[in-house]
């Protein structure tokens, strides 16, 4: 079984920082592309960052210049530096990968985290 378990959301104020991170965990061959989505209320949920795994990523256009996304391929985790955050930053961040891994056979599949509330005041 496959699953991503994140960490790393909560209180921040205007203009500070934090962290997202995580990580997946299973009978995983391998990690494809990673990222981060969002959504607050009454929004759709909306494309934050995402990275392959040769390390090309691509951000939404909000957060371009202060949110970087990293990952850690040898422990298949994903990172979220969240920086210079604003209110409208405010949503449940969700964390996103499609994966190959051993069932019965080899399948490749999208997963979802369970996600975490970051919420930005000013």
């Amino acid at each position: 079984q496959v699953q991503l378990v994140e960490s790393g959301g909560g209180l921040a104020q205007t203009g500070g920082s934090l962290r997202l991170s995580c990580a997946a965990s299973g009978t995983i061959l391998s990690v494809n592309r990673m990222g981060w989505y969002r959504q607050a209320p009454g929004n759709q949920r909306e494309l934050v960052a995402s990275v392959i795994s040769g390390g090309n990523s691509k951000y939404g256009d909000s957060v371009k210049g202060r949110f970087t996304i990293s990952r850690a391929n040898a422990k298949n985790t994903v990172y979220l530096q969240m920086n210079s955050l604003k209110p409208e930053d405010t949503a449940v961040y969700y964390c996103n990968a499609d994966i190959t891994y051993r069932d019965s056979s080899i399948l490749t599949r999208e997963y979802w985290g369970q996600g975490t509330q970051v919420t930005v005041s000013s």
